[in-house]
């Protein structure tokens, strides 16, 4: 996936970072694992939101990517 293909948010805090206005997170993976596990579990997510969220953190935790 390319910057452009994401929403605005993610291309906001793309330019924040690159800027250098907010963090670079060395273990992004993990990051992201975090971020799926909070949606998939969150009681106001709608369902196939948490569904995709939950699907998109198991093919991370099962990927070879490590985060070093």
């Amino acid at each position: 996936m390319k910057y452009f293909e994401c929403g605005e948010r993610v291309r906001m805090a793309y330019s924040q970072i690159g800027s250098g206005d907010i963090g670079f997170i060395p273990q992004a993976i993990a990051a992201a694992v975090r971020a799926l596990d909070a949606v998939a579990e969150d009681p106001r997510v709608p369902e196939d939101i948490k569904e995709q969220a939950a699907l998109a953190a198991a093919n991370l935790l099962m990927s070879d990517h490590q985060d070093d």
